[in-house]
């Protein structure tokens, strides 16, 4: 265990808010094809699940990866791991813009996509700065990150409008590529990778890494994730494209307003942090699944128009959510997924404190995951049902799932260990764990 005694606040602020710089820059990158992905589409003529699955591709390279890189950042230093990570990134983008066909294209995607698997080794690097009491509200500054899809969507309009998506392209690669030497010249190496050095300590083995992996905790944890991570991802990727033709809005305005989600989506993660390591992260799931619950609801309704036998004739009505009231409901939405990311990740170096880049990098990945499945599910519910809010009604199906089955395992728990404690115990599973030690 790593003795932070001896590390400076300086050095931990420099650690902390250059890695959460550098994940913005790669979130930007990551998400690209939001902005792009509309004028490709309208060059090769592609339909929804073809542009969905362009759109997602990335995110399925930046899930898989997220294991494999978290683990590595473990045995080599987060430091040296992601500055790599974004040169190999900022190749792939720049290489993107010579693609011409569909198959080059996803193929180029795939490459880009390596950008997502910077989360897994920030969360190992930057974890190891902060003791366990300060590490909900360090992995809630890392992971307001996310933030880079706003500046996506707020800039790469802008520029695509002006010179093309090439040029977008090319912007980005070059940006992130500065960012990775500049990354790797003012940090330095975490305080566990130095000791370990010093005292001859090898790393665990691969296989030591995934022996948490087989905890089912870990797995619910993943679903958590699933939705208020991959969830995110998903919309962040899909809303422009949805603007546009629910509501018959330009790319820019599209843009501009998916940006009023994918902020909030990614700035509260920080309240998020601060309110799991002050009045609990389970506390913190209820609010995010309650909330979440209702918002994917309401956007599930589809706009409908009725007809009643009056009796001076027929009555005709309609119901439907406007750009504004639309724009109101992904922004609460938003903030609250903000605030599950980052309880989620409250629970890992709690619970797998000397495991959390195996851990962190599976729940990122299935995470991840759901940024790359959802775009393409959402895809083809628009052809099979010719319904725009068909993404949000298989949402609130996940999240009610969600909440289910983490309302039932917790009083499951309470009830089998502490049934005099009831709901008053932030994390059951932890004080079940330590009772049975």
């Amino acid at each position: 265990m790593q003795d932070l005694n001896m590390v400076s606040s300086g050095q931990q602020q420099r650690a902390l808010w250059l890695s959460t710089f550098a994940f913005t820059v790669c979130f930007a990158v990551w998400t690209i094809f939001s902005i792009i992905g509309i004028q490709i589409k309208q060059q090769l003529g592609l339909n929804e699940t073809q542009f969905g699955l362009l759109i997602a591709t990335p995110i399925l390279t930046g899930s898989l990866t997220r294991l494999f890189l978290g683990i590595w950042a473990d045995q080599y230093g987060g430091r040296r791991v992601l500055a790599m990570l974004m040169l190999c990134a900022a190749a792939a983008t720049w290489m993107l813009t010579y693609a011409h066909t569909y198959p080059q294209f996803l193929a180029a995607a795939l490459f880009v996509g390596l950008a997502g698997g910077s989360f897994s080794v920030g969360v190992a690097y930057v974890s190891k700065w902060f003791p366990a009491s300060k590490q909900g509200t360090a992995l809630g500054v890392f992971g307001a990150g996310n933030v880079g899809a706003a500046v996506t969507k707020l800039l790469a309009p802008m520029v695509m409008v002006a010179s093309g998506w090439i040029m977008v392209g090319r912007i980005w690669s070059i940006g992130l590529a500065l960012t990775a030497v500049l990354y790797y010249l003012l940090t330095e190496e975490d305080p566990s990778l130095a000791e370990r050095r010093k005292s001859g300590v090898k790393p665990m083995s691969f296989r030591e890494q995934m022996v948490p992996l087989r905890n089912l905790q870990v797995w619910r944890f993943s679903l958590y994730y699933f939705f208020v991570f991959g969830g995110f991802v998903a919309l962040a990727l899909w809303l422009p494209h949805f603007l546009i033709g629910a509501y018959g809005l330009d790319v820019e305005t599209a843009g501009l307003l998916a940006a009023c989600y994918s902020i909030p989506a990614s700035l509260f993660r920080i309240v998020g942090g601060v309110l799991s390591d002050k009045v609990g992260a389970r506390r913190v799931m209820y609010w995010t699944f309650g909330v979440s619950l209702v918002c994917t609801f309401l956007l599930s309704y589809p706009a409908t128009s009725y007809t009643i036998s009056g009796i001076h004739g027929p009555i005709h009505f309609s119901l439907a959510i406007g750009v504004v009231p639309f724009t109101m409901l992904v922004f609460v939405l938003g903030f609250f997924m903000s605030l599950g990311k980052a309880a989620v990740y409250k629970h890992i170096p709690s619970y797998y404190p000397h495991h959390v880049g195996s851990v962190g990098g599976v729940v990122g990945m299935i995470g991840g995951l759901g940024g790359f499945i959802l775009p393409i599910t959402f895809g083809a519910l628009n052809d099979l049902t010719g319904v725009w809010s068909s993404c949000f009604m298989l949402l609130f199906l996940l999240v009610a799932t969600s909440l289910a089955w983490m309302h039932f395992t917790i009083r499951r728990m309470e009830r089998r260990h502490f049934p005099q404690l009831q709901r008053e115990t932030d994390l059951p599973e932890m004080m079940a764990m330590r009772e049975l030690r």
